[in-house]
């Protein structure tokens, strides 16, 4: 695998609205000043731990980008990130829908998610004054207090695992910290036997399960299976659009009586190519999972030609995002828990469960 590039850092740059991309000026919508300077200044407080971003996968691919400076080949760099306020960042493992080999055995998935890991850890050595490998939801604080961008691996795909549970360790002692089930044999219409078995070993190791893909009958059991919260890591609501990656509002308020977290993407195919588009199903899922379950997964990461909402073209436009919540009446608070405490709080919950598993069960 080639290495990707190690050039000299670049100093961090203030959080703030607009996208580096002059082309995307045209298109940008119009927010009040004033909102614009609350949303950034709230964001220095409480900054945004977004759900899922791909770009491991393009990197893997391309590896020549340098994302220490804006890079117009692709839609993530360190400048757009700190621009956006993002200060955690859940960096996928998945092999995106369309490149995966869907007929590959499990021995072949499990060495493509080892790749896949091995370039999300080369990213974090090569922009060390810029990203920090996260484990914990301490690790999560002390990154956002050094003025790092936390950096939480996964999720890796639940099919690595057939009969056996020791890949999912390896994964965890490697950094891993998050588990998709879709696609799994043992998660695909509900849980088998060893499904269950899957999620007991999650919440004994402090794993957050990611339920993106999976249908709604899987997605409401195994929210009821785990003894700590999951999540969807990149989705919107069905009730706006009835995509088939967006969630229904019965899967939201299981993820509600759960604790769980549903993260609202930045797929136009799923939530509509407005910025307002997307702040009404952030206002959707918040109404019907409560402002505690709800955050953001925008699913960024991309090369060029992927559409993106108007605004929201890569992570630099968070700061709008916010200000439209604002001025739609959002509470300050509600808008912090969106973008920073309920990632927080999922990730301890899952610690708090996991020292209680431990001492119930041993490998």
């Amino acid at each position: 695998m080639a290495d990707l590039q190690d050039d000299p850092h670049t100093a961090p740059a203030a959080v703030g609205p607009g996208s580096l991309g002059a082309e995307d000026v045209p298109a940008t919508p119009a927010v009040a000043a004033g909102a614009l300077e609350r949303a950034a200044a709230l964001l220095s407080v409480h900054p945004v731990a977004d759900g899922c971003n791909t770009l491991v996968w393009t990197l893997r691919q391309s590896p020549y980008h340098d994302i220490d400076t804006p890079d117009g080949g692709v839609d993530t760099d360190i400048p757009r990130l700190r621009a956006g306020g993002v200060g955690a960042q859940f960096w996928s493992l998945l092999v995106p829908s369309g490149r995966a080999r869907e007929s590959a055995d499990a021995d072949q998935v499990v060495s493509d998610t080892l790749e896949q890991i091995d370039v999300a850890l080369t990213l974090m050595r090569r922009y060390p004054d810029s990203l920090r490998l996260a484990l914990s939801a301490e690790d999560l604080a002390d990154a956002r207090n050094r003025g790092r961008i936390a950096s939480f691996l996964g999720p890796v795909p639940g099919r690595t695992l057939t009969d056996s549970l020791g890949p999912l360790r390896a994964f965890h002692a490697l950094g891993v910290r998050i588990l998709a089930p879709a696609g799994a044999p043992w998660a695909q219409d509900g849980l088998t036997a060893f499904g269950h078995e899957v999620v007991r070993e999650t919440n004994r190791l402090a794993m957050l399960l990611d339920l993106t893909g999976c249908s709604p009958v899987a997605a409401c059991q195994i929210a009821g299976a785990s003894k700590a919260p999951v999540i969807i890591s990149n989705t919107a609501a069905a009730a706006l659009n009835p995509h088939p990656g967006n969630v229904t509002d019965e899967v939201l308020l299981a993820l509600r009586e759960a604790g769980g977290l549903a993260m609202v993407t930045f797929d136009t195919a799923r939530t509509g190519d407005s910025l307002h588009a997307v702040a009404d199903h952030v206002d959707h899922v918040r109404a019907v999972a409560g402002p505690h379950c709800v955050g953001l997964g925008a699913a960024f990461g991309a090369e060029p030609g992927i559409p993106r909402p108007a605004g929201l073209t890569d992570p630099s436009g968070y700061p709008r995002l916010v200000a439209e919540l604002l001025d739609r009446g959002w509470p300050e608070a509600d808008v912090a828990l969106l973008t920073w405490d309920n990632a927080q709080r999922v990730i301890r919950d899952a610690e708090f469960t996991a020292r209680a598993a431990q001492h119930r069960r041993t490998p």
